[in-house]
């Protein structure tokens, strides 16, 4: 990690690391992609901030969709999950387009760990199909669909959140 202050939580150190490289990321997102296209048309997909954005970006793209909205849930503070906080819910414009139950919608999102913010985020929107990279066994009931399943006790480093950086040799 570039940030040396940086000092994961006790979860995170127990945790199985998963650092998951850019490339990766892009082929997963395009894995799922895969499989949206056979469950679409979508008028819309929603990106659950911050997580969801660039698996959306992605996805978006590959479906060519240009309605992209954002549902802003915080659940995490850096590296220790808290209480959920809706900053944003999805916007009128594109609630209508998914007949105020989400019927069309696309949402996505990076990782569905214990389930608690895909629950929030499924009573907004009840209809709307939920689709994300990764899976934990908690979560996963969740999903409609996703590429990887991990386990709960895995910590998953994605590459925003991670840096190259030197490290000295062993031996000077």
């Amino acid at each position: 990690m570039a940030d040396n202050n940086y000092e994961p939580s006790a979860e995170a150190k127990a945790g199985r690391p998963f650092p998951v490289s850019w490339d990766q990321f892009h082929r997963d997102c395009r894995a799922l992609t895969w499989r949206l296209n056979e469950v679409g048309p979508f008028h819309a997909v929603i990106a659950i901030t911050r997580g969801g954005l660039v698996p959306a970006a992605i996805v978006a793209r590959e479906l060519g969709l240009r309605v992209i909205d954002t549902v802003c849930v915080a659940s995490y503070d850096h590296d220790k999950q808290s209480d959920l906080q809706v900053l944003k819910g999805v916007s009128p414009d594109v609630a209508k387009l998914g007949g105020g139950t989400g019927k069309g919608l696309l949402i996505v999102d990076d990782l569905v760990d214990t389930g608690t913010t895909g629950r929030l985020v499924r009573q907004m929107l009840p209809d709307a199909h939920f689709a994300t990279v990764y899976a934990k066994p908690k979560g996963k009931p969740l999903v409609d669909t996703f590429i990887t399943e991990v386990s709960q006790d895995t910590w998953i480093h994605f590459p925003w959140d991670t840096a190259l950086s030197f490290q000295p040799p062993i031996r000077p």
